[in-house]
């Protein structure tokens, strides 16, 4: 073994990331040929710094178009770069549209993925008939009709529990199963904002978009709550057409057991528009 190897492989340590990241002009978290994601471009500055092949580990995996507001992964560092002076290092190389928030030591076997307890995301519904520009990255503008927030909630309610929603399973997932445990699900209003926020202990592909363009369906009248609910309790899937835009979505925070992170840095970091007449 050479003297560089071996003082590498000494201070060999994991390192986690809060990452937030602007979803417009990535294709997804997960590294592809051929197509720009955060994965890869995170990796790619990694790989430069420590002169080798590096891997970056995600608590889950985004889809194309969607931002994350506390997005965390791993890697294994090796050199003498503190691991709390990792996030200024990075955010020195990385393009604008990803910075990360904060880095942190944690012992093996913490896992950015297989240690979380919970996954958080938040979609936003505009529904004001003006358009705004400076909304229209973060949300969906619906304005078609008034949607009635209270009726959505009620239709989310039944979705607390362990359930098997094949019916919100789209087609390309690597996932052997549909059984997802939803451990908190919310509609609320601000204004002209409609938030929807859904937390379980991991997330089917594309599962959020197509809640989400299913219950507006039932907050402007034009399905009933028995028909949403009847839908993923007898798993039809056919029936299930349409998802929301990539853009109104966001994943808002991952939660850990441990967590070597103070709550601000990870916490609801997705800011709320207020619009007030």
């Amino acid at each position: 073994m050479t003297q560089h190897s071996a003082l590498s492989t000494q201070h060999s340590r994991r390192v986690a990331l809060v990452i937030q990241y602007l979803g417009t002009d990535f294709h997804g978290w997960q590294r592809q040929p051929r197509h720009r994601t955060v994965q890869e471009e995170i990796e790619k500055v990694l790989s430069e710094i420590m002169n080798r092949s590096v891997t970056l580990y995600g608590a889950g995996r985004t889809d194309s178009g969607v931002h994350a507001s506390a997005q965390v992964a791993h890697f294994e560092a090796t050199g003498y770069i503190p691991p709390e002076k990792w996030a200024n290092v990075l955010n020195a190389r990385l393009p604008k549209d990803i910075l990360i928030l904060a880095s942190a030591e944690v012992n093996p076997p913490w896992h950015a993925r297989f240690s979380a307890s919970y996954r958080r995301y938040r979609y936003t519904l505009y529904t004001d008939r003006q358009p705004n520009l400076f909304v229209r990255p973060f949300a969906w503008h619906y304005y078609y009709q008034p949607l009635d927030e209270s009726l959505m909630q009620a239709t989310l309610n039944p979705l607390i529990g362990k359930h098997d929603l094949a019916a919100f399973h789209r087609a390309r997932s690597s996932r052997s199963h549909s059984w997802v445990e939803v451990q908190a699900a919310e509609c609320y209003r601000y204004g002209p904002f409609v938030h929807i926020e859904l937390q379980a202990n991991g997330f089917l592909y594309g599962m959020v978009r197509l809640v989400v363009g299913l219950l507006v369906q039932v907050g402007r009248g034009e399905r009933s709550q028995d028909n949403f609910t009847n839908l993923w309790v007898n798993r039809l899937r056919s029936e299930v057409r349409y998802a929301a835009p990539a853009h109104g979505l966001c994943l808002l925070r991952v939660g850990y057991p441990e967590f070597p992170f103070p709550r601000e840095v990870w916490f609801d970091r997705q800011p709320k528009f207020v619009i007030t007449h």
